[in-house]
């Protein structure tokens, strides 16, 4: 008879903080290891407590990478690998998608504008990250469907860029708004070429300094290929909402290439890394346009109850309903986010990128 075993917790490539274990005096985290098995299990050479059905082994993760090594008797193991953050509880930042006319503003107005934030829609964003300190992550198209395209936008303002780097990003999203779902199923030179595409305009008319490892993909599917050529560009986090077992599933997954399981793992922690690919995947805590400003607080307290999906909180909402003469123009756009920003705020959580959470 063959003997067999399942990890229950945690999963290769999971992503586990304080929230998930106990900080010791030397900084190490000891989480439990719980291990399904009908014989007997070791976890890193110690052998497994059989509590409540389940073998059972504390283990310290003193790195951010963690191997863990289970063994049954009789010769059969598992090794898996895993991650310690250290900076992540407590944190949130704003995200923007599907942008684009705010820079096309811009480029409109090079002759009158002496600012960025002339640019109302800027203008608004600073305003946020003056008064909270929010830290703002803007996803960007290449081109406008009345042939605005990044390379007309200007250079002049590169140095104004780079100086408020600390506080913002511009990352690639798609060549464009449209068609819906551009990357399902793109080969992997198709979205490099596009990724590409928009990096090498926004180093040169705002610097590598607004660049970064993170991004959002539109629409949030892609085939594994096109995952890596993300990666291969930079891109070695992507953020999407993993829909899974809820009435979004079947209509927009919204989760990349994972399979079904993956994606009901980072729908039930937020934040997941796929050790095969070298890419780590994050879910957004709202997409605040979705919501009527009298209900996003309770959504997001909804969240907050939930200790491993509210670590780190990414507000997310679309550049277009900024707009009147949008058809989904929203008029509380503004105080949308300020609801959602201020109740961050007074949760407690501090303004940080993705990238200075979860990388090394």
């Amino acid at each position: 008879m063959d003997h067999k075993f399942t990890i229950l917790f945690p999963l290769d490539g999971d992503m586990l903080n304080e929230r998930d274990g106990t900080v010791q005096k030397d900084g190490s985290l000891a989480v439990t290891v719980k291990v399904d098995s009908d014989k007997s299990i070791t976890v890193n050479g110690v052998k497994a407590s059989y509590i409540d059905g389940l073998y059972q082994a504390v283990v310290l993760l003193k790195d951010y990478a963690n191997t863990i090594l289970v063994s049954q008797a009789g010769g059969i193991s598992e090794t898996i690998k895993v991650y310690r953050l250290k900076n992540y509880v407590g944190k949130y930042r704003l995200s923007l998608d599907d942008n684009i006319w705010f820079l096309e503003d811009i480029a409109k107005h090079q002759q009158t504008y002496k600012s960025i934030f002339e640019n109302p829609y800027l203008q608004f964003m600073k305003q946020v990250h003056d008064e909270y300190g929010t830290k703002i992550h803007i996803n960007i198209y290449y081109e406008t469907e009345n042939a605005f395209q990044l390379p007309m936008m200007p250079d002049q303002y590169k140095e104004e860029w780079i100086e408020n780097a600390t506080w913002l990003r511009l990352s690639f999203h798609a060549k464009a708004d449209k068609p819906d779902k551009p990357y399902i199923h793109s080969s992997y030179e198709q979205v490099e070429q596009d990724c590409s595409s928009v990096l090498k305009e926004i180093r040169r008319f705002a610097g590598e300094a607004m660049t970064g490892p993170v991004t959002t993909l539109h629409w949030g599917e892609a085939t594994v290929e096109g995952c890596k050529a993300l990666r291969d560009c930079g891109y070695k986090c992507l953020v999407a909402d993993f829909n899974v077992d809820n009435e979004l599933a079947e209509r927009v997954p919204v989760s990349y290439y994972l399979t079904l399981e993956q994606r009901r793992n980072v729908f039930k922690r937020f934040i997941w890394k796929d050790n095969q690919n070298d890419i780590i995947f994050f879910r957004s805590a709202i997409i605040i346009d979705t919501h009527p400003v009298d209900k996003i607080e309770a959504f997001l307290n909804n969240i907050y109850n939930h200790p491993h999906q509210s670590a780190y909180m990414d507000l997310l909402i679309h550049e277009q309903y900024f707009y009147p003469c949008y058809v989904g123009y929203q008029p509380q756009y503004k105080e949308k986010i300020l609801t959602a920003v201020r109740w961050a705020v007074n949760k407690g959580y501090q303004p940080a990128f993705l990238e200075e959470c979860v990388f090394e």
